[in-house]
């Protein structure tokens, strides 16, 4: 009698790795605490805090996290915690009035010239920082029929030169949709650049496939990817090869961090950050003052720590290598840059 391949197998041998690392991502703390050698009543602590916002931490990320540290960075940025339950006025569910600046569903304008658009909800990590942790997305367009009132509003403003991908996590959508979305927005005459922002190729770096490359490639606006990260642990072999991949065929990579307290608010950390994104051929761009998110209070450094690091920076790094401190401020007409 034959043997036959169930099918099950046959459909998962299919799904490409990216994906799968993915479906294997953790979700529970006591499987986290389990993995990283913490003790159980380390994943209690933020047992309130996931019913609010869930834990989600791919395994190629976890895989960097020193093991037997609580306090590791790279641990702390997915890690929740009692703290996300502090109550503290100055911190909104909507912090940047993204809101207010609805074009359309979906679509975000704050600024002249660029609209952002929201290309899916789902993220390849939960940053407990995260300033759309609270953000609303289920009225935000979800496949190529929803897409179109989105587009057509980008569409009809002929201001729009720029449109960001941004989320979510814009490379959470599969080869297919994602092909679909850059060429209806490639089709856009007046829209000459797009902006993809994500953490993918430093959550799951095997996210970067020849595929995705040749979709980037092939549209006619130019295109610039903007990966974000914090801390030059974020950056393993995997990671720098992703990043080479896109470098090496034409696509301009640059990061942007959020400064972030017990993470990388220090002098060492900073410049080593730094350092590592220029040997790999990626600009430091933005170094973000933490948007105040309801939930994320304890991540806040003050503003002039921010501007002492980045002023350190500035004397032992060069100028090119030295991100802009900026901070997002609900309802002006660009960043406000700190220093």
């Amino acid at each position: 009698m034959p043997i036959v391949t169930p099918k099950t197998d046959f459909v998962a041998a299919r799904i490409p790795e990216w994906q799968a690392e993915l479906k294997a991502a953790i979700r529970d703390p006591r499987e986290l605490g389990r993995v990283l050698g913490l003790p159980d009543e380390f994943a209690e602590l933020g047992r309130e805090a996931i019913r609010q916002f869930p834990l989600f931490a791919p395994r190629p990320f976890v895989g960097r996290i020193e093991r037997f540290n609580p306090r590791d960075p790279l641990l702390l940025q997915l890690l929740p915690t009692r703290h996300e339950n502090d109550s503290n006025h100055l911190f909104k569910r909507d912090p940047v009035s993204d809101q207010a600046a609805t074009l359309a569903p979906g679509v975000i304008k704050k600024y002249t010239g660029r609209a952002l658009l929201i290309a899916t909800g789902a993220c390849a990590i939960h940053c407990r920082y995260c300033f759309r942790r609270h953000f609303p997305y289920d009225s935000s367009p979800q496949g190529t029929i929803q897409w179109q009132n989105s587009l057509a509003a980008i569409r009809d403003d002929t201001s729009i030169h720029e449109v960001i991908l941004s989320g979510g996590d814009p490379l959470m959508l599969n080869d297919e949709n994602l092909q679909r979305l850059l060429k209806l927005v490639s089709e856009i005459n007046h829209v000459q650049r797009l902006r993809i922002h994500t953490r993918l190729p430093i959550m799951i770096p095997s996210r970067v496939t020849p595929i995705l490359i040749d979709s980037i490639r092939s549209i006619r606006p130019v295109v610039n990817i903007v990966i974000h990260c914090n801390h030059a642990r974020e950056i393993d072999v995997d990671v720098e090869n992703a990043i080479s991949r896109l470098v090496d065929h034409g696509i301009p990579v640059l990061n942007q961090s959020v400064l972030l307290r017990g993470i990388n608010d220090d002098l060492h950390t900073l410049v080593g950050l730094s350092n590592r994104l220029i040997n790999l051929r990626v600009l430091p761009y933005y170094l973000h003052q933490l948007d105040r998110v309801e939930g994320a209070a304890h991540f806040e450094v003050p503003v002039e720590v921010g501007k002492q690091l980045v002023g350190d920076m500035r004397k032992l790094v060069p100028g090119y290598a030295v991100p802009r401190y900026v901070a997002e401020v609900a309802g002006e007409c660009s960043k406000s840059i700190l220093a």
